[in-house]
């Protein structure tokens, strides 16, 4: 068989990112505003941006001639592949997304999707999330998905509630201190 049928990883156009999570079957794809706005500024930057650069670079490496031990043609190829695989995942997600304003709920002390969350365990220590998208959320800012059990556990409860929380090593006890939204923006 030639060389040129044959794929490099089997990984190359699944079109799905293997490092976020998928979404739940059935589920939605929630969003806020600020994260739609992200993926979709990320989306353009590598249509208009990078995919023409790399392009640009494997046309001129191409006609270098010998492609076999081209360095900067093998390493566009690669690169360009990564590029497309990114811009079908973000196109997908995109057409799906569901854009949701936290601010809406700004005042409410019930906890919806957006909303940020003081809650202490049984231990004494008090933590702080903030609930996000599957495409936007980012655990170093403190933010988790709708989708992770302390979102679900957290979810339509509200100031107050005493709730248990399933953990890997069994059920802890919960209890939220404090329900916040961001201010709804000025028209």
């Amino acid at each position: 068989m030639s060389k040129a049928f044959t794929r490099e990883t089997d990984a190359d156009d699944d079109g799905e990112d293997p490092s976020l999570p998928p979404i739940p079957a059935g589920g939605r794809n929630y969003i806020t505003p600020k994260g739609y706005a992200d993926l979709r500024a990320e989306l353009f930057t590598l249509m208009d941006d990078e995919r023409p650069k790399v392009v640009e670079i494997v046309h001129w490496a191409a006609s270098n001639g010998d492609r076999s031990e081209n360095g900067d043609y093998i390493y566009g190829k690669k690169r360009l592949r990564e590029i497309d695989r990114r811009i079908r995942f973000l196109t997908k997600r995109l057409e799906i997304a569901e854009v949701t304003d936290p601010s809406a709920h700004h005042g409410k002390d019930q906890i919806y999707f957006g909303a940020t969350v003081k809650y202490v365990e049984e231990s004494g220590e008090e933590r702080t999330v903030t609930i996000r998208g599957i495409d936007e959320a980012d655990s170093l800012k403190g933010e988790v998905t709708w989708v992770s059990p302390i979102a679900r556990t957290l979810l339509k409860s509200s100031t107050g509630d005493v709730l248990k929380l399933v953990t890997p090593q069994g059920w802890r006890e919960i209890e939220v201190l404090e329900v916040t939204y961001p201010q709804p923006a000025e028209k």
